[in-house]
């Protein structure tokens, strides 16, 4: 989980950002994107791809990251997503999240020469930062992996937040995502305010 980190290094970086995102592939909420500068290699808690951990795993792991790291977070509602589209709200919630994440970094001070960005799969920044792809990247980068809790984690606490104001649609167990249940919900109550219009347009053909 540390080739990529010791691969950087090598190479002279010494600031070395891993970013992920969570919540591509909902109809409902926000997308949320983490970018992470870890101060230690060494934690307690698993820090691995979110997907593979449970719920309780993410949340105490989540606390521990907090502690060792910099971390910023960028966040983009359904109102952006369906202006434009989900890759243009990912692509915006990104740069956010690292321009955060920089901001926050005194030593060593960022700069394009000694600063680059471990990013999963097909995420693209546009800040003029060095970068690196890495397909799978959250189970094969810690940095990244770590990035891929702390967007999970906040995305899910959004999605509770809504279940409060929206409890007809059970927000906190579907977390927006597409599931039987969810579109049960969708066919009864009709779409709520953090629906996205783009992802539900051909609703009424299921």
């Amino acid at each position: 989980m540390l080739y990529h980190e010791r691969h950087a290094k090598r190479k002279g970086y010494s600031v070395i950002i891993g970013v992920d995102e969570a919540g591509r592939g909902p109809i409902a909420g926000p997308v949320v994107v983490a970018a992470v500068s870890l101060k230690s290699f060494k934690f307690k808690n698993r820090v691995d791809d979110s997907k593979k951990l449970t719920a309780l795993q993410r949340e105490n792991a989540f606390f521990e990251i907090i502690e060792k790291s910099y971390f910023g977070i960028g966040v983009m509602n359904e109102t952006a997503i369906d202006e434009v589209n989900i890759s243009g709200a990912v692509r915006l919630a990104l740069d956010n999240a690292v321009t955060q994440l920089l901001k926050r970094l005194k030593k060593p001070r960022p700069s394009f020469k000694n600063t680059i960005l471990l990013l999963d799969g097909r995420l693209r920044c546009g800040l003029g930062y060095s970068s690196k792809e890495i397909i799978g990247g959250d189970g094969r980068s810690l940095s990244i992996a770590a990035a891929s809790i702390i967007a999970k984690v906040f995305r899910d606490r959004i999605m509770c937040i809504f279940d409060k104001v929206h409890p007809q649609y059970g927000f906190n167990v579907h977390k927006g995502y597409g599931t039987k249940k969810h579109f049960e919900r969708l066919t009864r109550f009709g779409l709520s305010p953090i629906h996205r219009q783009t992802f539900c347009k051909n609703l009424e053909a299921r």
